[in-house]
């Protein structure tokens, strides 16, 4: 446990003199404030103020015209004492992830970070836990003759890729390590200049927080180098789109519940993991529009694009929603899990959690059954054969995702009803300055906040 004296210990050490608050609000942007570390004690006690208004606060920094929270009230940003770490790239400068607080001292009902810590607290009940992962893509940038272009012209997986951005990939590796962020694997994606960074899996509310981490080491590092990063879905058209997939797993007493010791041995899914799948998959078309909750999300979520169209599931299917991953040979008890793959980097890490961990927790619950996995690329089938399996096409817009997600029990009741409420004027507010009337969409203002 990390306490007030371990932490005067590390600002001492580093000569410390900032320390940034970070909280991701509905617009899943990371934000922040920063406050003299000398008044460390106050800042563990009472954190630092924040206007409500920041809820209703849009991707496009606005605030929602007669939004649930505006000018008037505050909140304090309560830092978590566990996240504390000195950050590598910023000179004398460290940072805590941060829950929202009532000024009495109560939990504030509309915070992403502690609806996701009730929701796992609820589990740790029944010795429950979640692991889980967010496998980030994201594209380098520079500056082109008519503005931003990829970093490289490399191929997918390409030797050329690797060492056209070593210098900046290792200084992020560096980064990332130096606060308790191991890598799991990198190579550079599909498209040029496009990277892939896999940081290892962690518990709960962990999990989110690395991943906010992990967004604001590569973009201070890439501009270290004098090149940008860029997390948008769909920077760049006619190339491959940038998503964050997410590995999960459940266990108990030390055993993943979703292994099957007597199935397939790559790919057993018990019955506890294909109940939880079935769960993700009902919920799919509301879950999306916490998972890709931006207008940009749906230049990406479309067939044909590995971006999972469709509520279909199945082994190492990367068309399908959910996918099930091979187990690592000698490992599988440790390694067997679901990817859902209908998620990019403009979620909010907390909100993406707490929605896959409803719905599949609905699935256990219900004891509900995936169907046959598919092992083809579901938009091969037709419309019937995809009728008859139970598999429907997701959301085409953000729009459609919202409605969904307004009309949906379960997440509903997940998030609360503050949090919910704001969270759909948030996006829908980005829909309405986003889209045309011929419905047509623009999403430029992506590559600036994400």
């Amino acid at each position: 446990m990390t306490d007030a004296t371990t932490i005067e210990r590390e600002i001492d050490a580093n000569d410390v003199e900032l320390i940034r608050l970070l909280f991701v609000n509905n617009s899943g942007v990371p934000r922040g404030r920063v406050l003299d570390a000398g008044d460390l004690e106050s800042i563990l006690e009472d954190g630092g103020n924040l206007t409500k208004g920041m809820q209703s606060f849009t991707a496009l920094d606005a605030l929602v015209d007669g939004g649930r929270f505006g000018p008037v009230g505050e909140i304090r940003l309560v830092p978590d004492p566990e996240t504390f770490t000195v950050l590598p790239y910023a000179d004398r400068t460290a940072a805590m992830l941060c829950d929202m607080y009532e000024l009495d001292g109560e939990p504030w009902a509309a915070d992403p970070r502690s609806r996701l810590r009730e929701q796992l607290s609820a589990l740790a009940d029944e010795g429950l836990t979640v692991r889980a992962a967010f496998e980030g893509e994201y594209y380098l940038l520079r500056e082109g003759e008519d503005g931003p272009e990829p970093f490289d012209d490399s191929a997918c997986f390409a030797v050329d890729g690797m060492d056209s951005a070593h210098e900046i990939v290792l200084e992020t590796i560096d980064a990332l390590k130096a606060q308790g962020l191991g890598l799991s694997n990198y190579y550079p994606e599909y498209g040029p200049g496009q990277q892939e960074l896999v940081i290892e899996h962690d518990e709960g509310v962990a999990a989110a927080d690395n991943h906010v981490l992990y967004k604001t080491t590569v973009n201070a590092v890439a501009n270290r180098h004098g090149v940008d990063a860029t997390f948008a879905p769909q920077p760049f058209e006619g190339l491959p789109g940038s998503g964050c997939h997410v590995h999960l797993s459940l266990w108990r007493d030390g055993e993943n519940l979703f292994g099957d010791p007597t199935g397939d041995e790559r790919y057993g899914l018990s019955d506890v993991g294909r109940s939880f799948v079935a769960g993700v998959l009902e919920h799919a078309p509301a879950l999306v529009a916490l998972t890709a909750p931006t207008v940009g999300s749906y230049d990406r979520l479309k067939p044909g694009m590995w971006a999972s169209a469709f509520t279909a599931w199945g082994p190492d299917n990367r068309e399908a929603c959910v996918r099930i991953p091979s187990a690592t040979r000698g490992d599988r008890a440790a390694t067997t899990r679901l990817e859902y793959k209908s998620c990019d980097n403009t979620a909010n890490p907390y909100l993406a959690l707490l929605g896959l961990v409803a719905a599949g927790m609905d699935g256990v619950e219900r004891g509900l059954e995936p169907g046959d996995p598919l092992e083809v690329d579901p938009a091969e089938l037709s419309e019937s054969e995809r009728a008859e399996r139970g598999i429907e096409r997701l959301p085409a817009t953000l729009a459609e995702a919202l409605d969904a997600l307004e009309e949906c029990t379960l997440l509903r009741e997940a998030m609360g009803e503050s949090l919910h409420t704001a969270y759909l004027e948030v996006k829908r507010s980005e829909w309405e300055a986003s889209v045309d009337d011929d419905g047509e969409w623009e999403a430029d203002y992506l590559t600036r906040v994400f």
